[in-house]
């Protein structure tokens, strides 16, 4: 059996209504519990906790005698239920005769005297008690108004005699007794530095509250930035003439969006199937990482997710030096982080747009980042960091494609190439544009794709076949290229 020691008997302290007023605490064991008058002390036994009832404070000289007697005997210590204010001599006598002296006000002595016996004996029932007691007041700190992790893990600490923590473990389970989460997010593992009964007893409780706090604390922090986020994805995704009608409304959740604005945007896949989705628990644990990331600089940031795409966007005055840098080396962390949570089957490829202004300027920078992205992955150059020329005509395709209405307006006019499937589809798109930019030329389009006349020719009569468009009027042919330009830009 276990021995319950002085320091054990402190730790306690609270669970038990007691108060230390003097004399040592430390690893001397409490072999018994007893209840005594302050005057018949020598008949207890070596090791005694003596208990001395009442309603009222001894006289000081008899608590002087008592801690003659209590250090003669070698008693554990004396516990007054009285409300007790001791004197200077007592003090020195309890310190130099190794006595620790507490009071229990307003605690009765018989079930104080029950309750430390459980604790002495060390059986099942005490260490439930104790967890029973811990879990009390956990839940009592986590419903008060204010309440932190912080606050729940030193009052339930307390309670147990032991130190509380919460250790960092990004690979713990839901079903783990012991796991603490922001919504589905793994923060760590409640540990006890002293495991014991009380502890298994309460550790999964203490745990469950600490996650919903955890969460509270996390929505509270965070809810007007994710509030912000959901704007910005309604802005980058509507069309373009209506980019300034959101102004007022950003203004209204306190984004400037009059400011300069730069995206990262970080697409992840995965080289043996291309088609995959990234894995679901990704999501919230990037979101999380990013925000705490962002949450002590001096840029305003925001994270937002569209499918499985990240955009970060992070907005200063207009003229800020270093803008795209300093997107870039948060993104980047960002990148490593979401490499970390997918594992080596995923690859996140990452995108970055030029500082722009205003509304528009923030869709115009979330294409250019966007496109750099997807057009690194399409070439094959995945896992890296591109960035996107955006000079001449390029700029122009970029608002055209940033426009879903006029992207997906443009996509008709080559839909029908889609029934080839995807790579024979993107084969007749360059061809297409090939031959429109050589002016219909059959041999100026074969040096440039490398293919022989005739076969060009061929392509072109079943280009023309799906498509039912005549290339021989200047609006349609002008579509038609505007339409293949923007499609390859796209698709890199």
């Amino acid at each position: 059996m276990a021995q319950y020691s002085l320091r054990d008997l402190r730790d306690d302290a609270d669970r038990l209504g007691l108060r230390l007023h003097a004399g040592p605490v430390d690893d001397r064991q409490v072999v018994r519990v007893d209840l005594a008058a302050i005057d018949r002390l020598d008949a207890l036994a070596t090791g005694t906790l003596a208990i001395i009832g009442g309603d009222e404070q001894p006289p000081p000289f008899r608590i002087d005698v008592a801690l003659r007697q209590a250090s003669a005997r070698h008693l554990a210590g004396l516990v007054f239920t009285a409300p007790l204010t001791l004197a200077e001599t007592a003090r020195v006598l309890a310190d130099r005769g190794g006595v620790p002296v507490f009071s229990a006000t307003g605690v009765g002595a018989a079930d104080l005297a029950k309750t430390v016996d459980r604790a002495i004996s060390g059986g099942a029932s005490e260490a439930m008690m104790r967890g029973a007691h811990a879990i009390t007041i956990a839940t009592e700190t986590a419903a008060a108004e204010g309440s932190s992790t912080d606050s729940i893990l030193a009052a339930a600490g307390g309670a147990l005699g032991t130190e509380l923590t919460v250790d960092a473990d990004a690979s713990v389970s839901w079903t783990d007794a012991d796991a603490v989460f922001i919504g589905e997010v793994p923060i760590g593992r409640l540990v006890a530095a002293r495991s014991d009964g009380a502890t298994e007893v309460s550790l999964p409780v203490i745990a469950s509250l600490l996650s919903r706090v955890a969460q509270r604390q996390s929505r509270d922090r965070y809810a007007p930035t994710q509030s912000r986020a959901d704007l910005l994805v309604e802005l980058v995704l509507a069309d373009s003439s209506r980019a300034e009608g959101f102004v007022a409304q950003a203004a209204r959740l306190g984004l400037p969006l009059s400011q300069s604005h730069a995206v990262a945007w970080l697409a992840p896949t995965r080289p043996s199937d291309p088609d995959a989705r990234a894995p679901r628990s990704v999501q919230p644990a990037l979101e999380l990482f990013a925000l705490q990331l962002v949450e002590a600089r001096d840029e305003m940031w925001h994270v937002a997710f569209l499918q499985d795409d990240l955009m970060l966007v992070c907005t200063e005055e207009h003229g800020a030096g270093d803008h795209q840098r300093r997107v870039r080396e948060v993104a980047m962390l960002v990148q490593r982080q979401a490499r970390e949570l997918a594992g080596t089957d995923w690859a996140y490829t990452l995108g970055l747009g030029t500082p722009q202004l205003g509304a528009l300027g923030l869709r115009q920078s979330a294409a250019e980042a966007r496109i750099a992205a997807e057009s690194a992955i399409a070439a094959g150059r995945v896992g890296g960091v591109e960035l996107t020329d955006v000079t001449g005509l390029r700029r122009v395709l970029l608002d055209l494609y940033a426009s879903p209405i006029s992207r997906e307006l443009l996509h008709d006019i080559l839909r029908p190439l889609d029934d080839l499937g995807p790579e024979r589809a993107l084969q007749s798109v360059r061809t297409l544009l090939v031959y429109l930019a050589h002016e219909g030329s059959l041999v100026h389009a074969g040096k440039e794709l490398m293919l022989h006349p005739n076969g060009v020719g061929y392509r072109m009569r079943r280009i023309r076949d799906l498509l039912g468009i005549d290339l021989s009027d200047p609006d349609a042919r002008f579509a038609v290229e505007l339409a293949c330009r923007v499609r390859l830009l796209g698709s890199g």
